[in-house]
């Protein structure tokens, strides 16, 4: 393996443990508001609100009012599971012959599609799908919330009224997308400067900030009038016509038509555990087949017991056989709702984990696809816009062809497993494709070695998501290196380089009355945080 990075460097975040609640999100400002809800008497579901809509505001690349998502609900008292999915769907009057195709070969990178003519399916206004971030916070809201929406809602207007505070990291990622934001005037004013990514200053004092008054603005409606605002009232007509203008499919129409599903979660037995999943177009249906594999090999009974060789062996079996299954058949169609190729696509996500002092817990998962989505920021909300469109085949009579009025498919999959010694554990992660392995992997560490979160976050894993190649972290040992070299088709990457290699995870665990929460000890803002009071 070659490349210029230290290999001395070690890196670890503990875990934080608490009689009280604990969130576990990506960036650690938006844990934070999550916590004080805590705090404050909020239950599980308030963190939920008020998180989904910081992390919009602090990482908006990844996730937003203008995206989509699910989550798995566990309400201790009841002791029920349950799913609310705020998938995204394709306009109604989406017409497929707006997005011909250019006999140029793939879209870009790994993308399995054929190529649109001006990539009309992956970036502006055209690509956007109805986003359902809103109408999802708004279900959980309505069933279990004690604080009013409002409240919940303010914190990101702040935010987002303060704006994004410039770091390296911040201009990595406004790097990575900033080609295609520099097309849309709006995208642009919002993260660029002079066209460029803005960049942080050296003296100790000093900051940059990207402020959005715009997506303020919105964001202060939304607090004021409420979820639906957003479907039925002001800003839904807003969007309607910002997209609209721009060439769009997206109406007012579709958002007044927008309705989440609330469901039971798939049960999968795993051991003597149960893994609760979401079911149909996720990957909650692959993390089964995969758990199924698993189900198959011992991982021994040694009580100081760790993954070795043998084992990342059978991770790396059981993903890559769930992985060829699911790649046979896939889309919104009656007997094929599976995820299937498109788990080569890139992407990006933001995955938060909240359990209360009751035991109430979720796992979120929301997201606008791409990094930056549609790169399209609406002209007067300033709306960061998904580029949903982007996940379906412009080929047509396929199950998963472009049309109106289909739902989007996904690569994530939050879980909360139920554990034989009756700890219950919620974990999701980032990293499109990438999300399936982590998940499984850190289920197993937990289900099979018994390790607490501070042990698994720190364990190397593997990554099984692209074909027959399977990577395997740089920190095992030689002997594990060589076993999975001479079993697979076998690469050696880093986990903090960018595009990374691996997902990034986190989650929350219950234990008794005590609650811990961990993060991607690599992702530089990512935090588990409890919430404050004696």
């Amino acid at each position: 393996m070659q490349d210029n990075f230290s290999q001395s460097q070690t890196v670890r975040k503990p875990a934080v443990v608490s009689e009280r609640g604990v969130v576990a999100a990506q960036h650690r400002c938006a844990a934070e508001v999550g916590a004080a809800v805590l705090a404050k008497g909020g239950d599980c579901v308030d963190a939920v609100v008020a998180t989904s809509f910081a992390l919009g505001a602090l990482e908006p690349w990844m996730s937003g009012i203008g995206g989509g998502g699910t989550m798995v609900l566990y309400r201790a008292k009841e002791k029920k599971f349950e799913v609310i999915d705020f998938g995204m769907t394709s306009p109604a009057g989406l017409n497929p012959a707006d997005y011909p195709l250019t006999g140029e070969g793939a879209a870009s990178d790994l993308f399995p599609w054929p190529r649109v003519k001006d990539d009309r399916n992956l970036y502006g206004p055209g690509s956007v799908a109805v986003p359902g971030v809103v109408a999802g916070m708004e279900a959980a809201h309505e069933r279990y919330a004690k604080m009013p929406w409002r409240d919940l809602v303010m914190s990101a207007a702040q935010l987002a009224r303060e704006g994004l505070l410039v770091d390296w990291y911040t201009t990595q990622n406004i790097a990575s997308g900033a080609g295609e934001l520099r097309k849309y005037p709006a995208s642009a004013a919002d993260f660029l400067h002079d066209g460029l990514p803005p960049t942080p200053m050296w003296g100790i004092k000093a900051e940059v900030r990207l402020p959005r008054p715009r997506y303020a603005n919105t964001l202060e409606t939304l607090a004021a009038q409420g979820p639906r605002a957003f479907y039925e009232g002001e800003i839904a007509q807003q969007l309607g016509r910002e997209i609209a203008a721009a060439g769009g499919a997206l109406r007012a129409s579709d958002l007044a038509a927008y309705k989440v599903r609330i469901g039971n979660t798939m049960a999968i037995p795993y051991r003597d555990a149960v893994v609760h999943a979401t079911p149909e177009l996720t990957a909650g249906p692959t993390l089964a087949h995969t758990l199924r594999l698993l189900g198959l090999w011992s991982p021994g009974t040694s009580p100081d017991a760790s993954p070795d060789a043998t084992a990342y062996a059978a991770y790396g079996k059981a993903l890559q056989e769930a992985y060829r299954e699911r790649l046979k058949d896939m889309g919104d169609a009656d007997g094929k709702r599976a995820l299937g190729a498109e788990h080569l696509a890139p992407s990006c996500t933001s995955h938060f984990n909240v359990v209360d002092a009751e035991g109430n817990m979720a796992a979120v998962t929301q997201t606008l696809l791409s990094i930056f989505g549609s790169k399209f920021v609406t002209p007067e909300s300033g709306i960061l816009m998904n580029n949903g469109i982007m996940w379906f085949d412009p080929e047509p009579g396929k199950a998963n062809s472009l049309m109106g009025g289909k739902r989007c498919l996904c690569n994530y999959t939050p879980v909360i497993a139920q554990l034989a010694s009756g700890s219950r554990m919620a974990v999701g992660a980032s990293g499109g494709r990438r999300i399936l392995p982590a998940v499984a992997q850190l289920l197993s560490f937990a289900i099979d070695y018994g390790m607490d979160l501070e042990t698994a976050f720190h364990a190397p894993r593997i990554d099984a998501s692209e074909g027959n190649v399977l990577i395997g972290d740089a920190r095992f040992d030689a002997a594990t290196h060589a076993a999975l070299d001479a079993a697979f088709d076998y690469e050696q990457a880093r986990v903090q380089t960018m595009p990374m290699k691996f997902a990034c995870p986190s989650s929350v665990m219950r234990d008794g009355t005590t609650n811990s929460g961990a993060t991607e000890i690599f992702q530089p803002w990512a935090d588990a945080v409890a919430a404050p009071g004696s």
